[in-house]
Parts: structure tokens; C-alpha cells; sequence
């Protein structure tokens, strides 16, 4: 079978089992089969593929018909420009936690050497884009899975940031007890509540880790602690910067004491929904 045919071919199958951007799909695992990029793709359509070739690609593709997502499948994912490795032990780094980045650079502009920790750093995404833009920082990444930490220390490795990161196994702050002087508290925690079970896309609730996708009936479990947490953590006039959903900037705004936290502030993302909360400890 020639390589534009197999491509069509595969678009129709995804198209049938209802995956999202079935052409873009059929085309990320096809390069992953062939190990390839996109130009190779259009440059060479009329390439006969191996018997193993169509094999490995009907694997695939019927993974991928399932609901499982691409990324779990190449074992690779994008964000920040950089490489990572994912598997089905982390929640996949979605374009729209770069808003947190970015928040976290915008308030370390004028910061020489800060201290900062990821909580929940699944992939370590986000603790190592930070240590890549913040090359004087001294970072902490902690996430509640012991699996979850095997693939961020693989992804520092990598990206050769190892020296660069701690990670430590904890739930929320609890192994840092004791450490009042962050400049900066970064989270992309769960904050899906149960309740909400039902609106969240087939892929995430079916293949991504529950216990960094879902936080009780409100979907407040982990964010409450956090801010509790971050207050004892953070020095004065250190930041607490959290990606939050789409409905919870209120929800969230109340957690935060006037008494405790000043500057409160949210972030919109492209399409102006409120996606961080940022506040400044008194």
C-alpha cells in the first residue's frame, strides 16, 4: 500500500470511530510509525510501505480509535517548545498551562536568584520550562506519584536540566514543611470536581490519571491545602500562582483571605477565560 493511501484510509477509519482532527491524527501516527516529519509526508505519497509498516499503523490507529490520546501513544508531547516524554502515568501538558509560564516569568522579572516549587509536576512540564527560561533559579518539582516522578526526572534528563530541578514525592507541600522561603508557589493541580465528571472530554476521563484530573465534589480538594500551604511555604511578597478551570475563578477567589493574600489577580487565556489565579502573600 502506497503511503497516500494508507493516509486516507486511516482518516476515514478515525473519522468512523469519531476522533477529533481525524487528518491530523492519522498523520501524527503515521510519522511516529515511519519516523518521519510532516513535510515527508506530502514529498512522498506515492512511498510503498512495508508489510510492518501497515501492521504497526493498524496498531496504532486502533489504539487511537479507542479514545486513547495520540500523545500516549507516540509517547511524546510538546509545550514550551521542548520535547516531553509522557505515558499514561501523567496528564499531558495542554497549550493552555503555558499561561501559568508565562504568569510566573512576568512576576520573576524583577527577581535575581528565586526560589520557586511546582506542585503536582506530573510530566515536570511546567518546572522545566521554568528552569529552562529562569536559568539562576533554584527549583523544586513534587508530585503525590511516585510514577508520575519517574517520567519528570526522565524528562529533566533529557532536556538536560537534571541539575537544575529537585523532585521529591509529596502531597501538595507536606514534604517541605518547614520551607518559608519561596518566592514563588506554581500548580497546575486537578481541579475537576466529580460532579463534572460527565463534561469532560472521553479521552481525559477514560486514559488520563485521575489523581491529577479530579479533586472532589467541587473539584477544590487539592486547591484548598494548597493555598493553606502556600501561605506557610511563601515569603512575604511571594507569589502563589494556580491554573484553575473555567467556571472557578470565584470559587477560588474565596479561598484566598484578604487578610492573608494581597494583588489577587486572574490570568485569561486566548479565549478570555479566566485559566490562572495569582496572589501576592502579605
Amino acid at each position: 500500500m502506497q503511503l497516500k493511501q494508507a493516509l486516507a484510509s486511516a482518516i476515514d477509519r478515525l473519522e468512523a470511530a469519531d476522533v477529533g482532527s481525524p487528518r491530523m491524527n492519522a498523520e501524527v501516527l503515521l510519522r511516529f510509525v515511519l519516523g518521519v516529519n510532516r513535510a515527508y509526508l506530502y514529498a512522498h505519497p506515492e512511498r510503498e510501505l512495508t508489510a510492518e509498516d501497515e501492521a504497526r499503523y493498524d496498531e496504532v490507529l486502533a489504539q487511537r480509535a479507542t479514545g486513547m490520546p495520540s500523545q500516549y501513544i507516540t509517547g511524546h508531547q510538546e509545550f514550551w517548545g521542548l520535547d516531553f516524554i509522557v505515558s499514561s502515568a501523567v496528564l499531558i501538558p495542554r497549550p493552555e498551562t503555558e499561561h501559568l509560564v508565562e504568569t510566573v516569568l512576568e512576576l520573576a522579572r524583577d527577581v535575581a536568584q528565586p526560589k520557586l516549587v511546582d506542585v503536582g509536576t506530573g510530566s515536570g512540564c511546567v518546572a522545566l520550562a521554568l528552569a529552562h527560561e529562569l536559568k539562576s533559579a533554584e527549583v523544586y518539582a513534587v508530585d503525590v506519584s511516585g510514577e508520575a516522578l519517574e517520567i519528570a526526572r526522565a524528562n529533566a534528563s533529557r532536556l538536560q536540566l537534571d541539575s537544575a530541578v529537585r523532585f521529591m514525592q509529596s502531597k501538595v507541600l507536606q514534604a517541605l514543611a518547614g520551607v518559608d522561603d519561596f518566592d514563588f508557589v506554581v500548580s497546575n493541580p486537578p481541579y475537576v470536581g466529580f460532579g463534572e465528571a460527565d463534561k469532560v472530554q472521553k479521552s481525559v476521563r477514560d486514559f488520563e490519571p485521575r489523581v491529577a484530573v479530579f479533586a472532589g465534589e467541587q473539584g477544590l480538594d487539592v486547591i484548598g491545602p494548597l493555598i493553606e500551604q502556600s501561605q506557610r511555604a511563601l515569603k512575604p511578597g511571594g507569589w502563589l500562582a494556580v491554573e484553575i478551570g473555567y467556571s472557578m475563578r470565584d470559587a477560588v477567589g474565596s479561598l484566598l483571605s484578604p487578610t492573608m493574600w494581597e494583588d489577587v489577580r486572574a490570568v485569561p487565556d486566548l479565549q478570555g477565560i479566566p485559566r490562572v489565579v495569582a496572589a501576592r502573600k502579605r
